[in-house]
């Protein structure tokens, strides 16, 4: 695809899942634009700090336990996009609340690698302390959210 195309589906996937209406929130495209051989890196040196590799995973054990952490639907929304062939960095600010009330805002740098229409790799900077402070450490055992 090319660089116009790759961006157009990023921008595509973010403003469906960015809706303020949780219940409107939809990751349909992201879902089907994730290669079932994916990878999404949580850069740093913190608990979270890791590979999570295939789709499954990313939906499950990483997603999944998010939406754990979360009232709503995680709500993430994007204000700058910047493309060049297969990568497209995303700059976003999370819309979120915990459900014991306490904010989860956080900035993010998203850098997505894509091969023919497909997103192969994320590498996520963000906020460590914040994650930590509002989501708590990554679990040793994932938790998935309820199905």
């Amino acid at each position: 695809m090319s660089t116009a195309a790759n961006k157009k589906l990023m921008q595509d996937i973010f403003a469906a899942a960015a809706n303020p209406d949780p219940s409107a929130r939809d990751r349909a495209l992201f879902t089907a634009s994730l290669a079932d051989d994916a990878r999404w890196v949580v850069t740093g040196q913190y608990s979270w700090s890791r590979t999570f590799s295939g789709k499954e995973a990313i939906l499950n054990d990483l997603h999944g336990h998010v939406r754990t952490r979360l009232r709503d639907r995680t709500r993430t929304v994007a204000h700058r996009f910047i493309a060049d062939g297969d990568i497209v960095v995303v700059e976003a600010k999370g819309d979120n609340v915990t459900p014991e009330g306490v904010r989860y805002d956080n900035d993010y740098c998203l850098v997505f690698r894509l091969e023919g229409g497909k997103i192969k790799e994320i590498r996520e900077y963000c906020d460590s302390i914040l994650t930590e402070r509002a989501l708590g450490p990554f679990p040793q055992t994932p938790v998935r959210a309820a199905s």
